[in-house]
C-alpha cells in the first residue's frame, strides 16, 4: 500500500484509513471481533486508525486502544473532541477546560501516551477559535498530541482558522475530515480547494455515503435486515421518500458504471474520492470482518477519465443529494433568533 503525506505534517498514512464508529454498542457489540477487524486491517497494510470520544461514549477508544497493544508505533492514532459526553453543558465544546479533560480521558482509554492527529469534531460557536487553539497547542507542545485536525468546518472557518494560527503564534490545523461521497459532494465547491489552498490533509469521512453505494440498497427490494437502513432508519434517511427514491435510482446507474468499469460498486465509490488531487486518505467504517475485506485493495484502483466523466454525468460535482449528507448545519440557519433582528422596545 502506497503511503500519502499527512497535509505538511511529515506523518505518512495509508490511502484507507480505519474508522471505528461501528465498534461496541453503536454497532459491533463483539469486541473480538472488531479486534480481528483492526489486526486485519493492519496486516493488509492500513497504518491509520480513526476514532471518537463519543462513538459509543469511550467504547470504541477502549476497543482500538485493547487491539493496537504491542503495536502502536506502527500506528497512526487519530482521535477527536467536541460531541457531549454527558448531561453537563461543559463536557462538550471546544474550550480549554473540556478540551484539557478530554484529552485526559482519551489517552487513559486508548492505552497510549500521545494521539497522532486530536480534532476537533465539530465547530463550536460558543467558543472563540485562540481559546480552541491555545489549548491544542499546549496538547502539543507536553507531546501529548502530534498533530491537530478539524471535521466538518465550513471553508469559511478553515480559513480563519489559519489567520488564528499565524497571528496568534497558535499550532495550526494540519488536516480536515470532511463527508465526502459520489452522491454528497458539497466539498468540492470550497472546502475542498480551501483544504488544498492550505496543504491540508484531507480524511474523508463517509465515502460510500453511509451504505448506499456498497450496492446492497436496490430498487423494488427491501433493505437487508442486518443493515443501517433496518437498524435505524431514521438516522439514515431511508425514510425520507423523495431522498430514497433518488438515490436508489442513482444507485442503478452508477452500478451500471462499476460493471462496465469491471469494479465493485464500493471500489468505485472509494477510488472516485480518493481521486481528487485534494483527498489524503478515505475513512472504511467496517462493522464486520466480511465488510473490511469488500474494501480493502480499493486503494489500487485507478478510475480513468471516462468513468470520473460518467459518474460527473450522473451526479454533477458539487451536488448533495441529502443536504444533511454535509454534516453540519451553522446555528444561523437552525436558530431563528440569529436571523432576526430583536423587537423593538418602547
Amino acid at each position: 500500500m502506497n503511503h500519502r503525506l499527512l497535509g505538511r505534517t511529515g506523518i505518512r498514512v495509508s490511502p484507507l484509513c480505519l474508522g471505528t464508529l461501528m465498534f461496541g454498542a453503536w454497532g459491533n457489540t463483539d469486541h473480538d471481533e472488531c479486534a480481528r477487524i483492526i489486526h486485519k486491517a493492519l496486516d493488509a497494510g492500513i497504518n491509520f486508525i480513526d476514532t471518537a470520544d463519543v462513538y459509543a461514549f469511550g467504547e470504541s477508544e477502549e476497543i482500538v486502544g485493547r487491539a493496537i497493544r504491542g503495536r502502536r508505533d506502527d500506528v497512526v492514532l487519530a482521535t477527536k473532541v467536541g460531541e457531549p459526553m454527558g448531561d453537563s453543558p461543559n463536557r462538550r465544546g471546544n474550550s480549554r477546560r473540556w478540551i484539557m479533560r478530554a484529552v485526559e480521558d482519551s489517552l487513559r482509554r486508548l492505552g497510549t501516551d500521545w494521539i497522532d492527529l486530536y480534532q476537533v469534531h465539530r465547530p463550536d460557536p460558543d467558543t472563540d477559535l485562540d481559546e480552541t487553539l491555545g489549548a491544542l497547542s499546549d496538547l502539543v507542545r507536553q507531546g501529548k498530541v502530534r498533530a491537530i485536525g478539524t471535521s466538518s468546518f465550513p471553508a469559511e472557518e478553515l480559513v480563519e482558522a489559519q489567520w488564528v494560527a499565524e497571528r496568534r503564534n497558535r499550532e495550526r490545523f494540519a488536516t480536515e475530515q470532511v463527508s465526502y461521497s459520489i452522491l454528497a459532494r458539497h466539498a468540492e465547491a470550497a472546502v475542498l480547494p480551501v483544504a488544498e489552498r492550505y496543504d491540508l490533509g484531507v480524511l474523508v469521512w463517509s465515502p460510500l455515503n453511509g451504505g448506499w453505494l456498497t450496492g446492497k440498497y436496490r430498487k423494488d427490494a427491501p433493505p437487508p435486515t442486518d443493515s443501517r437502513a433496518s437498524r435505524n432508519a431514521d438516522h439514515f434517511d431511508f425514510r425520507a421518500q423523495a431522498v430514497r427514491e433518488r438515490k436508489l435510482d442513482l444507485v442503478e446507474r452508477l452500478q451500471g458504471v462499476a460493471e462496465e468499469a469491471g469494479v465493485s460498486l464500493i471500489h468505485l465509490a472509494l477510488g472516485f474520492v480518493l481521486s481528487h488531487r485534494a483527498v489524503t486518505s478515505a475513512i472504511i467504517g467496517p462493522r464486520t470482518l466480511a465488510q473490511l475485506e469488500g474494501q480493502l485493495g480499493a486503494d489500487a484502483v485507478r478510475l480513468p477519465p471516462d468513468v470520473l466523466d460518467a459518474i460527473d454525468e450522473i451526479v454533477p460535482p458539487g451536488t448533495s443529494v441529502n443536504p444533511d449528507d454535509v454534516g453540519y448545519v451553522p446555528p444561523a440557519l437552525t436558530d431563528p433568533a440569529l436571523r432576526r433582528r430583536p423587537a423593538a422596545t418602547t
